[in-house]
């Protein structure tokens, strides 16, 4: 093990290196997951990437840069309006409809993170949170009004056929999976594919000169700006950031509900997403998976487990935030660092003790 170590260690030392092959290796596993799992769960692994992918742009922004941001639904509502015309425009028969729908939803998030970070970057503190829960509000609102967005109905979204995809692949699918894709696990490796890109990219800018601005900004601004950092510039990047991500995730959501309508994007969705990064640890990315895997799964178990004491589908549903709420209670009081906050005492004190333990071998 310590040799295997010795050869690895030239690679894992450069964060890029390391983090590509974390995702890869994760990204292998989560396939073989998927390709035998039922269709309800792999529709439960594409919501989980999705609501990752929209989670790590608001751990970035909160966690990293100190911006609270109760808008993060509304920039999910823009990616995937935008997706939504470019699919309709395009037809969405291929697999290259689908990433150019994609790349113009982070696109047109990334001018609205620019156009809404600007002035939100002179705001500090709870003013930040109002200015983005007006456009939390705002933006649903207008979606109601406009013809070309579908009113209150919304607009069906065509994804391409499982049949239709590259045979290329589908043999890659079938090699590394054995199974057939579908138009379910081809959602979920969608997701779970550009989620693992996206967390790549945002684990090496957290690591670079500008994650340290944003860390140094976050924690005394005053300090930073006498060290030379641009306050402003530095905010705007992170919200812009933010947004593409949630432009992504909005894009994603789009085609997995097949429907993108005004009353998915109220503001209930800005705040769950909120929740599940505090409930995850905030500032970690691993806390943001972890905590949109509880927005992607524990309601569904509430509701079950409400049908289950005898009462009716409605009744049940009607539990789902109780038990949601109740969870978030409990962490904030146990864990109040979030999930992976909590856990990171006892993995370094267990990491302390594995050192010790290899350094008094080696001199035994």
């Amino acid at each position: 093990m310590e040799r295997l170590r010795s050869l690895l260690r030239p690679v894992t030392s450069v964060p890029l290196a390391r983090h590509l092959i974390v995702a890869l290796v994760a990204l292998l596993v989560v396939m073989a997951v998927i390709g035998m799992s039922s269709q309800y769960l792999q529709t439960r692994y594409a919501e989980m990437a999705y609501f990752a992918i929209a989670a790590g742009g608001l751990t970035l922004l909160t966690g990293l840069s100190g911006q609270l941001s109760l808008g993060h639904g509304a920039l999910m509502a823009v990616g995937a309006y935008a997706a939504t015309l470019v699919l309709e425009r395009t037809g969405g028969e291929s697999l290259a409809d689908v990433f150019v729908a994609l790349l113009v939803a982070i696109g047109v998030c990334a001018v609205v993170g620019v156009v809404v970070g600007v002035p939100a970057a002179r705001l500090h503190g709870p003013y930040i949170a109002g200015a983005t829960l007006t456009l939390a509000v705002a933006v649903p609102r207008l979606a109601n009004q406009w013809d070309v967005l579908g009113g209150e109905q919304g607009l069906q979204v065509p994804v391409p056929r499982a049949s239709e995809l590259p045979a290329w692949i589908q043999d890659l699918i079938w090699f590394f999976t054995a199974v057939e894709i579908d138009q379910y696990s081809f959602l979920a490796y969608l997701g779970w594919l550009l989620l693992a890109l996206t967390f790549v990219a945002l684990a090496n800018l957290s690591r670079s000169r500008v994650g340290r601005r944003w860390r140094a900004v976050r924690d005394d601004d005053v300090s930073a700006e006498l060290a030379g950092i641009h306050l402003g510039r530095a905010r705007v990047v992170a919200f812009t950031v933010s947004a593409m991500c949630a432009g992504l995730a909005g894009g994603l959501m789009a085609m997995n509900v097949r429907l993108t309508a005004p009353g998915a994007f109220t503001i209930t969705l800005s705040l769950t997403l909120l929740a599940a990064v505090v409930l995850g640890g905030l500032g970690s990315l691993t806390g943001a998976l972890i905590g949109a895997g509880v927005l992607a799964f524990l309601p569904h178990f509430a509701t079950d487990l409400g049908e289950s004491f005898g009462l009716s589908a409605t009744q049940a549903a009607e539990v789902t935030p109780v038990v949601y709420g109740l969870v978030l209670m409990l962490v904030i009081l146990l864990a109040p660092a979030g999930i992976v906050g909590s856990l990171r005492p006892f993995l370094a004190r267990l990491s302390a003790t594995s050192a010790l333990g290899s350094t008094k071998e080696k001199t035994t």
